[in-house]
């Protein structure tokens, strides 16, 4: 957990590639590679983990699903270690996990003949799910140093930072908007208080990060391989009530 303070760092089950990023974004900090070019490394990885689950090939889809995620921590990892932030790359990232995450939803829903309807549900489960981990996770940040290019609201378009171009950040910062910020409200309204009230304690944000984008893959590329994917749609759909469970947790304790 780089971007928090020692004291307020907790054990994040989403977090699993990091180990691997770092030593990536190390092999890579002297090199003309930028963050977003591992950003578009993630989403080549998610498109094959794609088609191998269209034909089958389980094993491999959940190699390149892992692999992913690592991707997905490595680009935010080499601009730290470039100290190169970027409000381009956070908005790119978070729009392509979106658009990989449909997709992963459309091919399930074609290859376990489910019904569309739930395959949508439990897509916007997944997305309630992370918004809400992320929305805790940046309260966290925000409030002890740790990086800012990802903000409690995303209200405004902000500045671009240096060596980006503010065009692309007002295009992206607009897309994003579209695209999560039905999300971001659903979660605020459900936790108005979240960004008032005390720290939240570890173990509860350790809890929290089973809704991060890497437990989330991790869990479909698990029931892959085991031969589970007729579930993985109802799991999803089911999982979405631990976001009440999560929200009464943090206002009790």
């Amino acid at each position: 957990m780089s971007k928090l303070p020692k004291n307020h760092k907790f054990i994040d089950l989403s977090d699993y590639g990091r180990p691997v990023a770092r030593v990536i974004a190390n092999l890579l900090k002297e090199t003309s590679i930028t963050p977003i070019q591992i950003t578009v490394w993630f989403i080549i990885s998610g498109l094959i983990a794609l088609v191998c689950m269209l034909y089958g090939y389980y094993w491999a889809a959940a190699f390149f699903l892992i692999l992913k995620s690592i991707l997905d921590a490595a680009d935010g990892e080499l601009a730290r270690i470039k100290k190169s932030p970027s409000y381009t790359g956070r908005y790119f990232d978070s729009i392509a996990d979106f658009i990989l995450n449909f997709c992963i939803f459309l091919v399930l829903w074609h290859i376990t003949d489910s019904r569309l309807i739930y395959a949508l549900l439990a897509f916007i489960g997944i997305q309630l799910q992370g918004t809400l981990y992320n929305y805790y996770y940046v309260i966290l940040r925000n409030r002890f140093n740790g990086d800012t290019t990802s903000r409690v609201f995303e209200d405004k378009i902000p500045i671009a930072l240096k060596g980006e171009n503010q065009r692309n950040v007002n295009f992206l910062f607009t897309l994003y908007k579209l695209l999560y910020g039905v999300f971001d409200k659903t979660i605020y309204f459900l936790d108005k208080k979240a960004i008032e009230d005390k720290p939240f304690h570890n173990w509860f944000m350790t809890a929290v990060s089973t809704f991060g984008l890497g437990f989330q893959l991790l869990t479909i590329a698990t029931m892959l391989v085991l031969g589970f994917a007729e579930f993985i749609i109802p799991f999803f759909i089911g999982y979405s009530a631990m976001i009440i469970v999560f929200i009464g947790l943090r206002k009790v304790f």
